[in-house]
């Protein structure tokens, strides 16, 4: 149970990628914080599953585009628990579209949710983790913000910032034994991709070389890798979780 006593935030909590960190980081004994934009359905099923394990699930709702809503839940946080030891940026969105032809708000709102959401968290998680001297934040970014798909130039866009930001703030932190990584999934068998047709799916698969979509839960355990003491000495790194993508 080495996450027991260690209290994290997962944002993006209740489906896919985050909601296998979140139960895997609750197995171990760790007391989560789950953040989730609106679907209480998802955070019922969350709930529920989180009863089996012994570690302490609550859950907020949160837009994470909006700084002063992030701004006022961790002065909540800071009166009723103190400090926190992981902050883990899961939470994202696609709106896939051409450049020439991307709507202006497709394009705000996954640059929002995806990069300004994760600099918002860390903002606020920051101060808390220096307060104690120890910390990890961990985004969850993508391969392709640097391969690029068409189609994708905001999503890329998003995920290629989100590796700079964590390699600046890498830098900042580092002498308050605060370590910041990222987890770059290829393709994951979430509902993120449920938009893909069959067609896709097939030629996305063969340019995969283990020939298979990814489990969160494969994507889990490299996270909670990074978050935990042993990762120590890791910093600003991007762990692939790809299948050799």
């Amino acid at each position: 149970m080495e996450f027991t006593g260690k209290k994290a935030i997962v944002t993006g909590a209740t489906r896919g990628i985050g909601k296998a960190v979140t139960l895997a980081l609750l197995s171990r004994g760790a007391q989560v914080i789950g953040i989730y934009a609106g679907n209480t359905k998802a955070a019922e099923q969350l709930t529920a599953e989180a009863e089996q394990l012994s570690g302490i699930l609550q859950l907020h709702q949160l837009d994470v585009r909006e700084y002063t809503a992030v701004e006022e839940f961790f002065s909540q946080i800071e009166s009723t628990h103190d400090s926190i030891d992981i902050l883990v940026n899961n939470a994202g969105v696609r709106r896939d579209a051409m450049v020439a032809l991307m709507k202006l708000e497709d394009w705000q709102q996954v640059i929002d949710v995806n990069l300004g959401g994760g600099f918002n968290m860390s903002k606020f998680a920051v101060p808390l983790m220096m307060k104690q001297k120890y910390g990890r934040i961990i985004f969850i970014t993508s391969p392709m913000g640097s391969l690029g798909f068409p189609g994708q130039g905001n999503y890329a866009a998003s995920k290629a910032g989100q590796v700079g930001l964590a390699k600046s703030l890498s830098k900042e932190v580092a002498k308050k034994k605060i370590t910041v990584n990222c987890v770059s999934p290829g393709f994951i068998a979430t509902d993120l991709i449920d938009d893909l047709t069959d067609v896709q799916v097939k030629e996305y698969k063969k340019m995969v070389p283990l020939k298979r979509f990814g489990k969160p839960e494969e994507v889990a355990e490299a996270v909670l890798f990074l978050a935990s003491e042993k990762a120590a000495y890791i910093n600003g790194a991007v762990l692939e979780v790809t299948g050799g993508l």
